[in-house]
């Protein structure tokens, strides 16, 4: 059982340093790609610091609810903790590794409604409103920012003002680590909520130990996600960085505090799909990007949730029949996806031809 305790720990770490390094990282690239903040270290230290603050802030409702909200008290033990997080930190740190984005809640939530499937003991309720949110709270983001951008444009021709170049640089620095508390807030949850809920650590101990790890995974591998997301905003202004970062700093934060695990890298995508919008609805639909988020959203909680419930059927409930389905699975999945990668190259290369 020691040893257990030990895996179950070093996984959560391991799973901490990847979400600093993906969904935290990610969410000062507002601020970079705006050249808000030139230096990419000091963005990603703001980064790490962001998510410290969120997660002391509010971290513990998100917690709770992977810790217990999913599935009952009683299941979680050590092997079950363990399990959750060798699933969702290796899916993530394999994932990352091949280029296939994956949201870290979606993945944490789909291991632990596999391991509920495994002991038929799930909260089915709990389940049904965090994916509706999964669902509703980016399509809100992207109302938020189209109709934002709409009436920017129509009062701007009307009323020849302009706020400053300072101004809107320091209100989207202040937004931008707004959403790194954010993120902190929603994302420290995922690698901390087994541990809680199988009573390995405490929360007022796990809370800002995990949080650390976070912010140094941001700090030490976060340059390329951040690079990434720098480029999918280079074509906005300071004043649609603004409000892309806001919106999604308010929606995580206030789902945090309801204890809901949120994708916060859709939000923040459809956020910034909502100003493309503005001005072609058109090109914004035939945007890969709209593919990748329906690829993400299907495929992060699947993945884990079918690996999780064939594991604890093999190791926990000893149903060795499950192997089968786990190889199948894994097979299927990556060979549909490796398919997937062929044939969207295949329409960029039309798509090219044609323009």
């Amino acid at each position: 059982m020691d040893m257990l305790v030990t895996i179950a720990i070093l996984a959560a770490c391991l799973f901490a340093f990847n979400i600093g390094a993906s969904g935290s990282a990610a969410s000062m690239g507002v601020v970079y790609g705006a050249k808000v903040i030139k230096k990419r270290r000091m963005a990603l230290f703001l980064a790490g610091i962001g998510a410290i603050v969120g997660a002391l802030w509010g971290g513990q409702h998100v917690t709770n609810t992977l810790g217990k909200g999913i599935i009952s008290e009683e299941i979680i033990d050590v092997p079950i903790a363990a399990i959750i997080l060798l699933v969702a930190g290796g899916t993530l740190l394999i994932t990352n590794y091949i280029g296939i984005p994956l949201s870290t809640s979606e993945v944490t939530v789909g291991a632990i409604v596999g391991i509920g499937i495994s002991f038929q003991q799930l909260y089915v309720t709990n389940v049904i409103q965090i994916v509706s949110l999964w669902l509703i709270i980016p399509f809100i983001a992207f109302l938020i920012t189209y109709t934002f951008e709409k009436l920017r444009v129509k009062i701007g021709h009307r009323i020849k003002w302009k706020i400053p170049h300072k101004v809107l640089a320091i209100l989207l620095l202040i937004t931008g680590f707004f959403e790194a508390i954010a993120a902190g807030m929603n994302n420290v949850a995922n690698a901390l909520g087994p541990l809680v809920g199988a009573s390995i650590v405490s929360m007022e101990v796990g809370l800002p130990l995990l949080a650390i790890v976070v912010a140094f995974g941001s700090f030490l591998f976060g340059g390329k996600v951040l690079e990434t997301n720098a480029k999918k905003i280079t074509n906005l202004s300071l004043a649609n960085g603004v409000v892309i970062s806001s919106t999604t700093g308010v929606l995580v934060i206030i789902a945090s505090f309801f204890g809901m695990p949120i994708p916060m890298t859709q939000v923040t995508t459809t956020a910034i799909v909502g100003i493309s919008a503005t001005k072609s609805w058109k090109l914004v639909w035939k945007q890969r990007i709209i593919h990748q988020i329906v690829k993400v959203w299907v495929t992060s909680p699947v993945i884990s949730l079918v690996i999780a419930y064939s594991l604890t059927e093999i190791f926990v409930q000893k149903s060795f029949y499950t192997v089968t389905l786990l190889i199948l699975t894994i097979v299927i999945t990556f060979v549909l996806l490796k398919y997937e990668v062929k044939v969207d190259k295949k329409i960029g290369r039309e798509w090219q031809a044609n323009e």
